[in-house]
């Protein structure tokens, strides 16, 4: 493409509503899983379309390149429905569902409605050489369940010159992302790596990556620690990138971002001309600059008008090459715009996309202004083995028969179709303590049973509660604590019922009795399904961590069951790692009290081999609990640090600052396996020099696990593999990835219970634990620590 000749490709919808639409944010209850419930009425009011129009065809999509301004563009879109009138007039019909009072739709209310309809129509108009278009706004009202129709003729000459008009407005936004482009492709291709070596492994998966990206298709990569993870799939995805994108980065938590916006700003560094925008999405709680978030034009002055100085804060924000949180909060005060949308907004003007997981494959949240079809993105999933269990809690739902009997006790005493309504859904509850109580006696998981199908008569009581919830909470908008207990229901009905109408064999329903409360929750037991079909909305998608083992089980769960799978090896000489098993103790269930004296010497004998800071980590709580109290008694001169049940950020922060550098004496920290501290914690050098992990990691078993097992074992003939074994070792092997981080580290790794050595556990081990020695007896573990540490002070180790 010459400087001069511009293309570009825009959705139809994107256009209108970027030129046209004005007003406020307001984000009432009603907001809620909009998509969706905007999606099911489409078809409705479609299928009703099609008895009344012999010829009504639905979802029609459209494609129109137009020159304007030296502009080349294509626009594209998909008309809900086209049909011929009564008149015989070709019409393009558009629906809207909304939740305005009725003497509000006027047909004139929103400007984009009628404009993303004639520019479908004037393109349907050139395509087929007609000479007069109807356009018809089809508006159903939620509350009302009522059609209100609107219905305009337009000349083919007088839809053409809108559509001109709308994309001479559009000429300096599309020059400037044009500009953008150029500039982008020419950099990316001269970008050059940033470091003036590969580490060992880093080049083979650069490459690996490079090749997907590039021609499509899905990885799982498992590579250890010290690979460099984050610069290895981010610079060959921008390599790869071409004239496509945006790359999404996608995490399970929030503080891995910082990794990936520090490979960029190396990046920047490096080439200081870079051409490279990315923004990091934070969750809308935590960018709010109002004490409390309410997002309505009466309470909050970022959402008042926000529509009519937004364009002024993207033009300004789109001078910068790093959107982070800091910088999008800045911009958001100096235009009053709300932080949260105006990093939406920007997402679409942005090459890598820094977001959590619920971005890409939550179906409520999701980023439907990407993801309503199938774009020419980049999906990078930062610590892919979190992926299965995160979909599974995104596409399950839970009610408790309590959340409905206080939501009826905080109304006032008259009576209406409100409380008749929770009274309804409080039988249904009622009825199944009873079950509960009557069936479940000798259940040893407790007083509950499980369905494999969900639960119609509460998912009809819960529709009709709907109605008058709405009516409720519009007529009582104080945000008082009754108001905020029924949004909160309402949200909680609304997500029961998305999910109950995905509800299939994938999905199980348990209900649950403990004293006078009931809980209902509708499982998602294997979310492949739906993480297939979220990874078919890119061109490619690479799934990395320091532990996908076995690789089948992932790409399986992941529903990428062609996807290419490497594992490289660790970067660092094995002589870094002490690694045992202390196999003559046994941390099963059953032998955990009889266990705690042998766990508290060994911690201590690993403690006491060298000074420094030292991580334990157990299966619960009370077993840490327990052990922590017997070793507190007996090793008094061990100082020891303990994560507690609930902590919040600060506290976990204060905890990881206690490991710090140069420690003169040994200190020991209790954590939970699985938990905040044994994965994405990077204590290197000889802040963290060893770490004692305390039973194989088996989630404990419980009615739903023993639901997960019991599925798999039908679907798969692996019930035990799927449920426990694999995902505890990944936990294990996690927790253990805390020691060596960096090419300087030494550290020392315990694994604490037989089963560590049993065939089929130690086949889920890493190449680079082909050294793990087992050891009988504290003597014998000191002694060998001995020679370990030995080893690494003298001078000729590498």
């Amino acid at each position: 493409m010459s400087p001069e000749s511009i293309s570009l490709t825009l959705p139809i919808r994107r256009l209108v509503e970027f030129l046209l639409r004005t007003g406020s944010l307001d984000s009432r209850f009603t907001g809620f899983d909009r998509a969706n419930e905007g999606a099911r009425l489409h078809r409705k009011l479609q299928r009703a379309a099609v008895k009344e129009f012999s010829d009504y065809t639905a979802e029609v999509s459209l494609t129109q390149q137009y020159g304007c301004c030296g502009i080349d563009y294509t626009l594209e879109g998909r008309a809900d429905g086209i049909f011929t009138d009564v008149q015989g007039l070709v019409t393009v019909d558009e629906i809207k569902t909304t939740l305005l009072p009725a003497e509000q739709i006027t047909g004139e209310q929103s400007p984009e409605h009628w404009a993303q309809a004639k520019v479908y129509a004037a393109i349907y108009a050139r395509q087929n050489n007609l000479a007069r278009m109807g356009v018809r706004l089809d508006y159903y009202q939620v509350d009302e369940e009522k059609e209100y129709r609107f219905t305009q003729q337009y000349t083919a000459e007088e839809l053409d010159a809108f559509v001109q008009d709308l994309l001479t407005r559009y000429t300096p936004w599309a020059k400037r992302a044009s500009q953008w482009l150029q500039q982008r492709r020419q950099c990316l291709q001269d970008l050059s790596f940033p470091f003036p070596a590969y580490r060992t492994g880093q080049k083979a998966m650069i490459g690996a990556v490079y090749k997907t990206c590039r021609e499509g298709g899905q990885l799982l990569c498992q590579a250890p620690t010290g690979i460099g993870k984050t610069m290895s799939v981010l610079f060959p995805a921008l390599k790869a990138l071409g004239d496509g994108g945006p790359v999404f980065y996608l995490t399970a938590r929030g503080t891995t971002r910082t990794a990936a916006e520090s490979a960029l700003a190396l990046l920047h560094r490096q080439t200081p001309s870079l051409t490279l925008r990315s923004i990091t999405l934070t969750a809308k709680d935590k960018i709010c600059l109002q004490s409390v978030r309410e997002c309505t034009p009466e309470t909050c002055p970022f959402a008042e008008g926000y529509y009519d100085r937004i364009k002024d804060a993207l033009w300004q924000a789109l001078d910068q090459s790093a959107l982070t949180t800091e910088i999008l909060q800045s911009l958001a005060r100096e235009f009053r715009v709300c932080p949260f949308e105006l990093g939406l907004d920007l997402s679409l003007w942005c090459d890598v996309v820094i977001a959590d997981y619920n971005y890409l494959f939550d179906p409520v949240v999701h980023l439907t202004r990407f993801f309503e079809s199938r774009g020419d993105y980049l999906f990078l999933v930062d610590e892919a083995h979190n992926l299965p269990s995160r979909a599974r809690e995104m596409h399950s739902a839970s009610l408790c028969k309590s959340a409905f009997l206080d939501a009826r006790k905080k109304l006032d005493k008259k009576k209406s179709s409100l409380k008749n309504a929770l009274n309804k859904v409080n039988d249904l509850f009622l009825a199944w303590r009873h079950r509960c109580e009557e069936e479940c006696t000798e259940n040893r998981f407790g007083k509950t049973f499980f369905e494999s199908e969900h639960a119609e008569a509460l998912d009809r009581a819960l529709l009709h509660l709907c109605d008058p919830l709405q009516d409720w909470l519009e007529e009582h908008p104080d945000a008082d604590e009754t108001h905020d207990a029924l949004l909160q229901l309402y949200f909680d009905i609304r997500a029961w019922l998305r999910v109950a109408d995905t509800f299939d064999d994938h999905f199980v329903l348990q209900v649950s009795a403990y004293g006078s409360e009931v809980c209902a929750s509708l499982l998602c037991l294997d979310p492949s399904a739906f993480l297939a079909a979220d990874f078919a909305k890119g061109r490619a998608a690479v799934l990395f961590s320091a532990t996908l083992t076995p690789a089948g089980y992932y790409k399986d769960l992941c529903g990428l069951p062609d996807a290419h799978a490497v594992a490289l090896r660790s970067p660092f000489p094995t002589a870094h790692l002490g690694l045992w098993c202390a196999r003559n103790v046994s941390t099963r269930y059953k032998n955990r009290a009889a266990s705690v004296p042998a766990i508290s010497d060994l911690i201590a004998c690993l403690a006491q081999g060298k000074p420094g800071n030292y991580l334990v980590f157990f299966p619960s709580y009370s077993y840490l609990q327990t052990v922590w109290e017997d070793f507190s008694v007996r090793y008094p001169e061990l100082e020891t640090l303990r994560q507690e049940t609930s902590m919040d950020e600060a506290s976990r922060e204060a905890f990881l600052a206690r490991f710090a550098p140069e420690p003169q004496r040994p200190l020991v920290g209790f954590a939970v396996l699985g938990g905040v501290f044994s994965e994405g914690v990077d204590l290197a050098g000889d802040r963290l020099i060893g770490v004692a992990v305390v039973g194989p990691g088996l989630p404990q078993v419980g009615a739903r696990q023993e639901q997960l097992r019991e599925h798999f074992e039908q679907t798969r003939g692996f019930g035990f593999d799927y449920a426990y074994r694999f995902p505890g070792m990944n936990k294990v092997l996690q927790a253990a990835g805390r020691v060596i981080r960096t090419p300087e580290d030494r550290g020392v790794v315990l694994l604490i219970d037989d089963r560590f050595m049993f065939p089929d556990t130690r086949r889920l081990m890493p190449p680079h634990w082909a050294h793990l020695r087992t050891v009988n007896s504290t003597q014998q573990l000191r002694e060998e620590l001995s020679d370990f540490w030995q080893l690494q002070e003298a001078p000729s180790v590498p």
